[in-house]
């Protein structure tokens, strides 16, 4: 896999212990690769079994679309600059059936013709989340529940927050794009 020059901040090779061992096992078997944000994490235990726990749990939130999910994520990621993140979410939503197109142009929606409003109206709370101080609105907030429950609006929100965690996290760390996005390129 071809990989963008990665300046990471952390080695990228951590004490080997039972637990980073099967972690990227069971990682390389399910993306081909190991994550780096993987090896990073690694050096504090306690937060990859956190992160672990944690990104198994959220895996079994059902409440809100998919392609909701993967729009939001990607916006924040996109806000926060996360190359690493826009990469590996590109890759892995496109493999569960996302719109590539709509993946693609996530950093430009505003001028795209291929979203919703509803997806339109997603992108834009998941920007005004990500803000410093956030933006969000009574208006926005109005504007999503009348097409959301609040079920899936509190979804919404908390997945716009996990991954404004993900992208700091592995932006503040350096970790940049490992070319996933390239497995999975449509030929024009």
């Amino acid at each position: 896999m071809e990989r963008t020059t990665t300046v990471a901040r952390i080695s990228l090779d951590p004490p080997r212990t039972l637990l980073y061992r099967l972690a990227e096992a069971y990682t390389r078997r399910a993306y081909g690769v190991v994550p780096d944000p993987l090896p990073a994490m690694a050096h504090n235990m306690r937060v990859l079994l956190t992160d672990l726990r944690f990104e198994t749990s959220l895996a079994r939130w059902k409440k809100l679309d998919p392609g909701l999910r993967n729009l939001a994520e990607m916006a924040a990621a996109v806000s926060i600059g996360c190359s690493w993140c826009v990469d590996f979410g590109y890759w892995e939503s496109t493999r569960h059936g996302a719109d590539p197109v709509k993946m693609h142009d996530v950093p430009r929606w505003r001028d795209s013709d291929v979203y919703t409003d509803l997806e339109r109206q997603v992108m834009a709370y998941a920007e005004a989340v990500t803000a410093t101080p956030p933006a969000v609105t009574d208006e926005m907030v109005a504007a999503l529940r009348r097409q959301l429950d609040d079920a899936q609006l509190v979804e919404l929100t908390m997945m716009v927050a996990v991954e404004n965690v993900r992208s700091r996290f592995n932006s503040a760390l350096g970790l940049t794009s490992q070319g996933f996005k390239d497995r999975c390129e449509i030929p024009a």
